[in-house]
């Protein structure tokens, strides 16, 4: 059996006749960019997210960039995120000039570390240090720990900027990713819960006033045409991406329900195979929704064997991430080295993310089990 960790071909295969008359409409109106189908999922993305205002932009990056700049981020400036995470979280703050800094993570939801976080602060602040922002990130599709990462930024006057790029619908204490900090961003790449045809990203923003500014800076600046108030960049979100995603956000409550099945049924299966003490499962925050963007297992000493095995055995399976931001080699002049932040190197080392999606059938999750299980007979 071959079981991919990913089959968009399966859910676009329900919904083909949908999205070709959605998209066609946009090819004969030849209105392409910013038109009425992106000031719609604009409107139904911020409706979702239970957000005052939603801002279509290109990619899940610029959401981040974006939000940073309609802040005021630049040079002299410091923002605080995680290691453990896509490099665009890191990318973006770099991008702006200014400094990054990175603070460990929880061992088991792999989200920063609240703690840690503040402590950091503190003493960043008692030595003066203008720290301009904060940026979570929902990893996998699971909100980080946000009461007290709030807490801690208002302490300060930092601002918040959700990475929600892999969390859409997940919530924390009743409160939908992306309506909790200043900003949330998110990500239309097609990999994601709701993927469009290609990149694609949103803003959602608590105030009139973030929002104005997002939606300039997207357009070099301006509000009204060739007079520009900011320097901004091209950052639209174009109208066929706009009319797919439309498309796919009426069915996003039943995705994601049949992601969060498949997560129950292999945590049953990993009990049933007895396998738990050797293959931790994702840990779900109590009174929070994990919307399943990834399934990741971790595996001590074992996982690029596993890994190995698996693809022999015809079972895809991935790596999210190999290698920590704080040991990359754009970010060494940080001065963070091996040993800086424990918990993100071990988890770099021994996390795998195994198939997931709503079309996944029960018999290739069975089958992806079975063969973890064989392996670990055989690897004694």
């Amino acid at each position: 059996m071959k079981v991919n960790p990913l089959d968009l071909k399966a859910q676009y295969k329900t919904i083909r006749d949908e999205i070709l008359k959605a998209v066609q409409k946009v090819c004969d109106s030849q209105w392409c960019v910013l038109g009425e189908n992106v000031s719609g999922l604009e409107a139904e993305v911020a409706a979702f997210t239970n957000s005052p205002h939603g801002i279509g932009v290109a990619s899940g990056t610029d959401a981040l960039l974006l939000s940073l700049m309609a802040m005021g981020v630049g040079p002299g400036d410091s923002v605080i995120t995680t290691p453990y995470t896509f490099f665009s979280t890191a990318g973006s703050i770099a991008r702006l000039g200014a400094k990054t800094i990175f603070v460990d993570i929880d061992p088991l939801t792999y989200n920063i570390n609240p703690g840690a976080l503040s402590a950091e602060l503190d003493k960043r602040v008692k030595a003066g240090e203008k720290v301009k922002a904060i940026i979570p990130v929902h990893l996998y599709g699971q909100c980080a720990d946000m009461g007290p990462i709030m807490a801690t930024a208002r302490k300060h006057g930092a601002r918040v900027v959700e990475d929600a790029c892999q969390a859409i619908g997940a919530t924390h204490k009743g409160k939908q990713a992306g309506s909790i900090g200043d900003t949330g961003c998110f990500s239309f790449y097609p990999s994601k819960n709701i993927g469009g045809l290609g990149d694609g990203g949103m803003v959602t923003a608590r105030t009139k006033k973030t929002a104005e500014l997002v939606r300039m800076l997207r357009v070099h600046g301006c509000k009204d045409r060739y007079y520009h108030k900011y320097v901004g960049i091209n950052s639209r979100l174009d109208e066929i991406q706009a009319a797919a995603l439309r498309v796919k956000l009426k069915y996003i409550e039943d995705w994601t329900a049949a992601r969060e099945a498949c997560a129950a049924l292999y945590e049953g299966l990993f009990e049933k195979a007895g396998l738990t003490d050797i293959v931790r499962l994702p840990a779900a925050t109590p009174g929070s929704r994990h919307v399943y963007n990834q399934y990741v297992v971790s595996v001590e000493k074992k996982r690029d064997a596993l890994k190995d095995y698996l693809a022999k055995e015809g079972v895809g399976s991935a790596i999210y991430y190999p290698v920590p931001l704080h040991l990359q080699e754009c970010f060494k002049e940080l001065g963070y080295r091996k040993g800086s932040m424990p918990v993100s190197e071990r988890a770099a080392k021994e996390t795998l993310a195994l198939p997931i999606y709503p079309e996944l059938s029960a018999a290739k999750q069975r089958y992806v089990v079975k063969s973890v299980a064989a392996f670990f007979s055989k690897a004694g």
